[in-house]
């Protein structure tokens, strides 16, 4: 049984660069954010390099504004022999108030990989608790849907 955790936080606060013209934070700072919480996740779990395969069912919920503590939670929620599935949740928050607020909410991809690029295993994830296996049951139901995503967007490849 590996001691490895499956989930990582990393904690922060909104600075003014990260402000767009409307004055809030922009999307593309978090979605920088989110892939650095989802691929240090991933490395943790696997010990090796990852790159990220997939982002999908990114939703932003609420604003992030300049000054907020902000939260990401990333975990490991499925592995296949090389990859990993990685729920990320965003929360945002006054630093001098306890409510956290979720802003953003995605799944991400991961692969293990060699130093020449090769896919490598992962040691496997296995669910224990109701709330682990239903996210693992999120995480199939996700690989079903993306297959017809797939499907649906060769012609435009």
């Amino acid at each position: 049984m590996s001691n490895i955790s499956n989930a990582i936080t990393l904690r922060f606060l909104a600075e003014p660069s990260d402000v767009n013209f409307g004055g809030k934070v922009h999307g593309g700072a978090v979605m920088k954010w989110i892939d650095q919480a989802g691929y240090t996740c991933a490395a943790q779990w696997s010990g090796q390099y990852c790159v990220t395969v997939y982002v999908g069912g990114i939703r932003f919920y609420q604003p992030i504004s300049i000054g907020n503590l902000v939260e990401i939670n990333a975990t490991v929620i499925y592995t296949g022999n090389s990859s990993m599935h990685i729920a990320i949740n965003v929360f945002a928050s006054n630093p001098r108030k306890s409510e956290r607020i979720k802003t953003t909410h995605c799944i991400m991809v991961f692969a293990a990989v060699d130093d020449h690029g090769k896919t490598v295993a992962v040691p496997k994830w296995e669910p224990k608790t109701d709330e682990e296996l239903h996210m693992h049951d999120y995480a199939q139901r996700l690989m079903d849907l993306r297959k017809n995503i797939e499907e649906e967007m060769k012609p435009y490849l």
